[in-house]
């Protein structure tokens, strides 16, 4: 079992930079895959960003591709998610979470997951 939890989120101007932190407890990150997700109201959960175990392959959504990056530090057993040139549109509740096979880019392929925090990019 993996516990998540994620910080960082809050509110920011259109342009402006957040760092999300998800933070894991229970067992070692690093035997996990790693992904962000984002949900806006009213819409499904859309994939973000993914790490493989090591981090060295990531993956992004073409939305936020150039803009986030996702990092590990396995050893810390956290994950951040840096987002950069924020838009209104990634205003979102944002969920950090771990799979056990792959490197899914689908929620369907993710066992445990954070209780989310939020994001608002609004002038």
């Amino acid at each position: 079992q993996v516990q998540l939890v994620e910080s960082g989120g809050g509110l920011v101007q259109p342009g402006g930079s957040l760092r999300l932190s998800c933070a894991a407890s229970g067992r070692t990150l690093g035997n996990y895959a790693m992904g962000w997700f984002r949900q806006a109201p009213g819409k499904e959960r859309e994939f973000v960003a993914a790490s493989g175990r090591s981090g060295g392959t990531t993956y992004y959504a073409d939305s936020v591709k150039g803009r986030f990056i996702i990092s590990r530090d396995n050893a810390k057993n956290t994950v951040d998610l840096q987002m950069n040139s924020l838009k209104s549109e990634d205003t979102a509740a944002y969920y950090c979470a771990a799979a056990r096979l792959g490197i899914p880019l689908s929620s369907n392929g993710y066992h445990y997951w954070g209780q989310g925090t939020q994001v608002t990019v609004s002038s």
